[in-house]
């Protein structure tokens, strides 16, 4: 008799990619998305989102726990991050849609009520200025990415630079040098993911511009310079992405990992909200107000990239690899910086 992983097609073990398994693993549930996002649009369908809904969500672990993305190369261990989240965020909003009891079409198009909408950054004459402009702009983020990724490399490539991981904190510095070392790092990594991120959005939105003939008003920018926060509530609910602001989604999505050093930043990001309305109320703002945003988001900072960087996600690989003429120059700079840390610290022993 079968087990239930077996009849369910789960299997212990990725199996490299091919063309095939690809097509059989990602397109299904694939599929059921699309479907759902059919159903939800129409009156009297909710019974059969229910039943839809599990097949949705076996069918997306079973994508994002069977297939090995990288096909056994370590340093491309990111590539099947990047298939685990798109599955996940797929069985999450299908499920958002099947608690739904009304359709959308009824109710109309409400989603961004009460979302504050960034102001737009490119140019919005024609599809072909605002997508020129988009792609400049993605182009641009994804080189950023992966020159900061590069960076990050370079303070310790053969430990959490590598696959095998390590801690971000230099034990052989003192306090005031690991943590200055380790925030810098730490803020390399929030511009990282920044970059990423934004480069993904840009490029996606030139497609759905020119491919999907969307208009540019259907695609403002998902950023509105989050380093300029004078707050932390005005960080996460006016300058960061709102990508999972509706619940259920935005509930589950904060429960993705399984180490604490990645969890728990999260939740106090929370904490620092509360304390900042319980100190300031809504006076919070200023270069003060900058200060403590700032100063709360890399505390904790230190602690995520420092999960991060034990997971070995660090030593995956980026598109500046091969740009030796480039890379050189970041591998430098950063031995300097590391040389003078070290080199202060002697000077103060003495």
């Amino acid at each position: 008799m079968l087990s239930l992983p077996d009849g369910l097609g789960l299997t212990a073990a990725r199996v490299p990619v091919t063309t095939e398994n690809f097509a059989f693993g990602v397109l299904p549930p694939v599929a059921c998305y699309l479907a759902t996002a059919f159903l939800v649009l129409l009156p009297r369908t909710q019974l059969s989102r229910i039943a839809l809904w599990p097949i949705t969500a076996i069918l997306a672990f079973r994508a994002a726990t069977s297939l090995d993305m990288c096909m056994g190369q370590p340093k491309l261990d990111f590539l099947n991050i990047d298939l685990q989240l798109p599955m996940f965020c797929m069985a999450a909003r299908t499920f958002e849609w099947t608690v739904r009891t009304k359709p959308f079409i009824r109710c109309g198009w409400d989603w961004s009520q009460g979302l504050y909408v960034p102001p737009e950054t490119h140019s919005t004459s024609s599809r072909l200025a605002f997508s020129t402009s988009a792609l400049v702009s993605g182009l641009k983020h994804s080189l950023l990415c992966g020159a900061i990724h590069s960076t990050v490399q370079s303070f310790s490539p053969h430990t959490f630079g590598s696959v095998d991981g390590g801690t971000i904190f230099d034990d052989s510095l003192p306090p005031h040098l690991r943590y200055l070392r380790s925030s810098t790092i730490a803020t390399l990594c929030a511009f990282s993911i920044y970059s990423v991120l934004q480069a993904g959005y840009e490029l996606t939105i030139v497609l759905c511009v020119l491919l999907f003939r969307q208009h540019p008003d259907q695609c403002p920018p998902s950023f509105h310079s989050p380093w300029r926060a004078t707050s932390l509530r005005e960080f996460w609910s006016r300058r960061w992405h709102q990508w999972f602001r509706r619940y259920p989604l935005s509930l589950l999505f904060g429960r993705i990992g399984g180490m604490w050093r990645m969890l728990l930043p999260f939740g106090m990001m929370g904490v620092g909200v509360v304390i900042e309305r319980a100190v300031a109320g809504n006076r919070t703002g200023g270069w003060m107000g900058w200060m403590w945003t700032m100063c709360w988001l890399v505390l904790w900072g230190n602690v995520m990239v420092d999960g991060w960087a034990r997971a070995g996600m660090f030593g995956g690989s980026s598109i500046l690899d091969s740009a030796t003429p480039v890379k050189q120059p970041i591998e430098r700079l950063v031995r300097t910086f590391d040389e003078y840390l070290h080199a202060y610290q002697q000077k103060s022993i003495e």
